[in-house]
């Protein structure tokens, strides 16, 4: 009996240790995502018919991040839970870049994670 409770309590601290290096994974992640539209230039972020710089829109984000709090454990969730729509109204965030294509910021966003690599620079 006591070798299967030390068993069991060693596969608990292994399973915290790799939810906690998960959890580091997906803030690399979501940090990220925010970060690239942070970064955009001449792009602006659509939000109920009001039109935002991305520096406007990664504060907006990280806001409701911060919000959302215990709820987003993966970009995914961050995408679906912060980034796709308006909480409050139901309409979808959108991105207008520069070349004046539109397109939901769920789409931008999903794209985005797509092509995340964390050993670039």
């Amino acid at each position: 009996m006591r070798n299967i409770l030390i068993a069991v309590f060693a596969a608990l601290a292994l399973c915290s240790g790799v939810a906690g290096a998960q959890d580091t994974r997906e803030i690399k992640k979501i940090d990220y995502l925010i970060s690239s539209v942070e970064n955009l230039k001449g792009t602006k972020f659509i939000r109920n018919g009001s039109e935002y710089t991305g520096k406007e829109a990664a504060e907006h984000l990280r806001m409701k991040l911060n919000k959302a709090g215990k709820r987003v454990r993966t970009a995914e969730d961050f995408i679906r839970l912060c980034a796709s729509k308006s909480y409050i109204s139901g309409k979808p965030y959108m991105i207008r870049t520069s070349d004046g294509k539109t397109m939901k910021s769920e789409d931008y966003f999903r794209e985005k994670l797509k092509g995340y690599n964390p050993t670039a620079k």
